[in-house]
């Protein structure tokens, strides 16, 4: 996985968190059985900033958890492309609050990076076509696979 992280964050992550995340991201790829090269980024922010994305792009003034921006959704041009020119397929960006993290994490009674893996690996699953809001079965399907990705990995509940 060719994963950028990017920290937008008041106090910075930290580079175990970053390493956490990266880790993290690699064994959900594998899971997928994405390509090497899948290219996508996760940028870490506070309140303030994903509350602006998240009135700008889903007309929500709160702040959120994570928002995933996928590129491909529904369109095979650039796999068409990708085919032929052989172009790493980059699936996409996740934005996550750092500060939803720690509120959640708390209110949930699990460490910050079982939360943190939540949020990454909720986003990803997004970034592949998962959905949660289609429908009983798709809820069922996506958070099922989550909680295998997650509990596999060591970071379970």
């Amino acid at each position: 996985m060719d994963l950028a992280i990017i920290d937008q964050t008041q106090a910075g992550i930290s580079r175990y968190h970053h390493d956490l995340v990266t880790s993290v991201i690699d064994f959900a790829g594998q899971a997928l059985a994405l390509p090497d090269d899948t290219e996508m980024s996760i940028t870490f922010v506070n309140n303030d900033d994903i509350q602006r994305y998240n009135r700008e792009y889903r007309g929500v003034d709160k702040p959120t958890d994570v928002i995933s921006f996928a590129i491909e959704e529904g369109d095979d041009v650039f796999e068409q492309i990708a085919a032929v020119d052989d172009i790493a397929k980059n699936i996409g960006d996740i934005i996550v609050s750092v500060d939803v993290i720690a509120t959640q994490a708390e209110y949930l009674g699990h460490s910050y990076e079982r939360e943190l893996g939540f949020l990454v690996v909720h986003g990803f699953l997004h970034l592949n076509g998962y959905d949660h809001m289609l429908g009983d079965a798709e809820e069922k399907e996506m958070f099922d696979l989550q909680r295998k990705i997650l509990d596999d990995y060591g970071l379970k509940r």
